[in-house]
C-alpha cells in the first residue's frame, strides 16, 4: 500500500480554490477553517492554505522536451485510465494548460503521459500516468 502525502500550498482565494479543487478536479473536502480548506486528491491529503497574492513574484521554467515546465509544480501519478479520463474533463471545462497532455518516450522505456495546469491561484500542478508503472523511478 503506497504512503499517502500531505502537501500544504498558498491560495488568494479559498472560494476559488474550493471549486477548483472540490469541482474542477472532483476531490473531495475535508476539514475546513477560514484560512485552509483539506482536500483528498487521490488518496492524499492536500491542504489550501490562504495566502495574499504577491503580485511580484515571477514563475520560473526549466527547459524539458521542448516545454517549459513551471517550477515549483506538484500532482499525482494516476494510472493511465484515471489520466486519461481527468484529461477529458480537464478539456470539457475549456482548463487552460500551461502543457497540454501528451505523451513522453512514446514505445521507449519510461513512457509516460504528462499535462500541467494552473489552479485559480497560479500554483503549477502537473500529472502523470505511465504505461508501466513499474519504471516510476527507474534510472
Amino acid at each position: 500500500m503506497l504512503t499517502p502525502f500531505h502537501i500544504a500550498f498558498p491560495v488568494d482565494d479559498l472560494e476559488a480554490a474550493r471549486n477548483f479543487y472540490g469541482t474542477t478536479l472532483g476531490c473531495a473536502e475535508g476539514r475546513s477553517s477560514s484560512q485552509w480548506i483539506d482536500f483528498d486528491l487521490f488518496g492524499h491529503q492536500i491542504v489550501a492554505h490562504l495566502k495574499p497574492a504577491a503580485k511580484d513574484e515571477a514563475t520560473h521554467h526549466n527547459p524539458v522536451d521542448g516545454h517549459d515546465v513551471p517550477v515549483p509544480h506538484f500532482g499525482v501519478i494516476l494510472p493511465m485510465e484515471k489520466w486519461t479520463e481527468l484529461a477529458d474533463r480537464l478539456r470539457a471545462v475549456n482548463t487552460k494548460f500551461v502543457i497540454e497532455p501528451y505523451i513522453r518516450f512514446k514505445g521507449e522505456v519510461g513512457e509516460q503521459a504528462t499535462m500541467f495546469f494552473l489552479d485559480p491561484a497560479g500554483n503549477a500542478l502537473e500529472f502523470k500516468a505511465f504505461a508501466d508503472m513499474s519504471q516510476i523511478f527507474a534510472k
